[in-house]
C-alpha cells in the first residue's frame, strides 16, 4: 500500500511540475500571436516600416516562446501513457479525440503558417505574410480550444457512456463533449487570460527600454497596443471568471467549498475577502475552519449563484448528501458520500461479475450484473475512496490560489486602466516615469503567478479526482515503481530549469541586442 501511495503522490507531482512548466510558455504563446497579427495589420495598412520592425522584434520572441511550449506539451501528452496508463485505457476514446483533432488540425495549422511568418517577408507578399500571422494566431488558439475542451471534459465529464464489454468508457456524442457550458466558458477564460499575460510582458519589456532611454517611440507604440489588448484581456477574463465560478457551483460544488474554506454553509452565504486557513481543521469536526476571517456579506452566493439569499452548501454538508439543484433554488438531500462509497464498490463488484458470467456465457447472471452496474455507475469512482474525507481536495492550496488570483486580477485592472488611458490619451509623462516603469517590469512575474494560480486551483480543486466523480487519481495511474517515477522527475527538473534558463537567456539576449541598436532606423539584424 505505501508504494502504491508513493506511485501515486511522485506522479502527480511530476505530471503537477510539467504542466505548471507548460503553463509558463502557453499563455505568452496565445498574447503574443494576437499583438503580433494587430501590428502587422497596423503596418499592412499603413506600411509604416517603423511598425514592420515592432512587429519582427516581438514575432521573434513568440517565436522563442512558441518552440519551449511545444518542447513542454509533448513531454506532458507522454506523461498519460507513461505513468497514466490506467486513465488512458478508461477514458481513452473520449479524452484522446480532442488531443487528436489539437496535434492534426491546429498544430499542423500554426507550424505550417509559422514558417511563412519568420522567413516569407520578402518571399511572400504581405496580403499572404500578414494572412500567415493571423493564421498562426488562429493556430495557437485552435490548440487551446482542444486541449481545454479535453481538460474540461475531466472537469464535467459528458457524451459518454460506459461499454461493460470493454470495460471503459466510449464517446456518444462528440458535440456534448466539445460544447458542454463548461469547455466553452474554460476555453474563453483561458484565452483571454492568455491576451493579459502576453500585453503585460510587451509593456514590461517596453518599459525596460523607456528606463534605457533607447527606442522611446519604439517602446511608447508596443505599449499602445499592448495596453488595448491587456484592457480588453483583463475585463473579458473578470466576466469568463464570473461564468466559472457559477459553473463550479453547479458541478464542482466540493471545489467551490474547498476554495472558500466552508463547511458548513447557509443561504445569503458571505465570502472570505481574508483569512487564514487552520490546517488542522477536518471534515465533521467542531474546529474552527479560518482564522482572522474578514468577509463579504452574502457575496458567495451573489457569486455563486447570482443571488444574495442562495444556500450555498459547505463541505460538512457535502458529504452528509445535502446540495442544491441547478436552478439554485432548491436545497435537497442527495446521496451521501458514505453512501457513494457503498454503490461505487456495488458497482465495481457488479462490473466484475459481469465479466466472470460472460466468460463462462451465462446470459442471466450477465443481465443481473448489468443492472447493477447501471444503477450504481454514476458513483463509481467513489468505490475507490476509503473514506468520504478522501473526496474532499486541499482546502489551504485550494483556498489562497483563489485569492492570489483575484488580488492579482484586481491589480490588473487597475494597472491596464491606467496603462490604456496614459498611452492613449498621450500622457506620456507617465510612461517616461522611472517609477511606473519600474512598476511595469515587476507586473511581469505578477501576470505570471496569478495565471499559475488559476490553473493551480482548477486541477487541484477538483482532487482527488482525475475525471471528476468517476475516476480517482489512485485508480488512473501505471503500473510502475516509485523508483522510476521518482528518477525521470529529477531528470525532468533538470532538464525544464535547463531550458528555462535557456529561453530567458536567449529572449534577454535578444532584447539587448536590439535594444543597443536603433530599432527603427539601424540595420535590421
Amino acid at each position: 500500500m505505501d508504494e502504491l501511495v508513493n506511485v501515486v503522490d511522485w506522479s502527480r507531482l511530476q505530471f503537477a511540475l510539467t504542466a505548471i512548466v507548460h503553463w509558463l510558455f502557453v499563455p505568452l504563446t496565445i498574447g503574443l500571436s494576437l499583438i503580433v497579427g494587430i501590428m502587422e495589420t497596423v503596418y499592412y495598412r499603413t506600411r509604416n516600416e517603423k511598425w514592420r520592425r515592432i512587429t519582427k522584434f516581438w514575432m521573434t520572441l513568440f517565436g522563442i516562446n512558441f518552440a519551449c511550449g511545444v518542447a513542454t506539451g509533448l513531454i506532458l501528452e507522454f506523461e498519460f501513457g507513461t505513468n497514466w496508463s490506467n486513465y488512458s485505457w478508461f477514458v481513452g476514446d473520449i479524452f484522446g479525440a480532442p488531443l487528436a483533432i489539437e496535434g492534426i488540425v491546429a498544430f499542423f495549422l500554426e507550424s505550417t503558417f509559422i514558417a511563412v511568418m519568420f522567413f516569407g517577408w520578402k518571399r511572400v507578399s504581405p496580403r499572404f505574410h500578414l494572412a500567415a500571422t493571423w493564421l498562426t494566431a488562429v493556430g495557437v488558439m485552435l490548440s487551446a480550444l482542444w486541449i481545454l475542451v479535453a481538460n474540461a471534459w475531466m472537469q464535467y465529464p459528458a457524451g459518454m457512456e460506459f461499454d461493460p464489454d470493454q470495460m471503459r468508457n466510449v464517446m456518444v456524442s462528440f458535440s456534448d463533449v466539445v460544447f458542454s457550458p463548461v469547455a466553452i466558458n474554460k476555453f474563453f477564460h483561458t484565452v483571454l487570460s492568455g491576451w493579459v499575460l502576453g500585453a503585460v510582458f510587451v509593456v514590461g519589456v517596453s518599459c525596460w527600454l523607456l528606463v534605457r532611454k533607447r527606442n522611446r517611440e519604439f517602446a511608447l507604440k508596443s505599449i499602445k497596443v499592448a495596453g488595448g489588448v491587456g484592457l480588453a484581456g483583463i475585463i473579458l477574463t473578470i466576466w469568463t471568471g464570473d461564468g466559472s465560478a457559477v459553473q463550479v457551483a453547479k458541478y464542482q460544488p466540493m471545489k467551490l467549498a474547498a476554495m472558500e474554506g466552508l463547511y458548513s454553509g447557509q443561504e445569503g452565504q458571505s465570502l472570505v475577502a481574508f483569512g487564514i486557513v487552520n490546517t488542522d481543521k477536518r471534515p465533521l469536526d467542531d474546529k474552527k475552519a479560518l482564522y482572522a476571517e474578514i468577509s463579504i456579506p452574502k457575496g458567495l452566493s451573489l457569486l455563486a449563484r447570482h443571488d444574495l439569499d442562495a444556500f450555498v452548501p459547505g463541505i460538512d454538508d457535502l458529504i452528509r448528501g445535502y446540495a442544491v439543484n441547478e436552478a439554485g433554488d432548491t436545497v435537497y438531500k442527495d446521496v451521501s458520500y458514505a453512501r457513494r462509497i457503498e454503490m461505487g464498490r456495488d458497482a465495481q463488484t457488479a462490473l466484475y461479475d459481469y465479466g466472470v458470467a460472460r466468460e463462462a456465457g451465462d446470459s442471466t447472471a450477465m443481465d443481473s450484473s448489468l443492472r447493477i452496474v447501471k444503477e450504481n455507475f454514476r458513483y463509481f469512482g467513489y468505490g475507490y475512496l476509503s473514506a468520504p474525507e478522501d473526496a474532499v481536495p486541499p482546502v489551504a492550496l485550494s483556498f489562497y490560489s483563489f485569492r492570489v488570483m483575484v488580488m492579482a486580477g484586481g491589480y490588473l485592472l487597475l494597472f491596464f486602466f491606467v496603462v490604456a488611458w496614459a498611452s492613449w490619451r498621450r500622457k506620456v509623462n507617465l510612461l517616461d516615469n522611472k517609477w511606473f516603469c519600474a512598476l511595469g517590469l515587476l507586473t511581469i512575474p505578477v501576470v505570471w503567478i496569478c495565471s499559475e494560480a488559476g490553473w493551480i486551483l482548477a486541477e487541484v480543486g477538483r482532487q482527488p479526482w482525475t475525471i471528476e466523480g468517476l475516476l480517482p487519481v489512485n485508480a488512473a495511474i501505471s503500473s510502475i515503481s516509485a523508483g522510476s517515477v521518482q528518477t525521470t522527475f529529477w531528470i525532468f527538473v533538470v532538464i525544464f530549469t535547463a531550458l528555462l534558463a535557456a529561453e530567458i537567456s536567449i529572449m534577454v539576449r535578444h532584447i539587448r541586442r536590439k535594444a543597443e541598436s536603433d530599432l527603427f532606423y539601424g540595420p535590421e539584424k
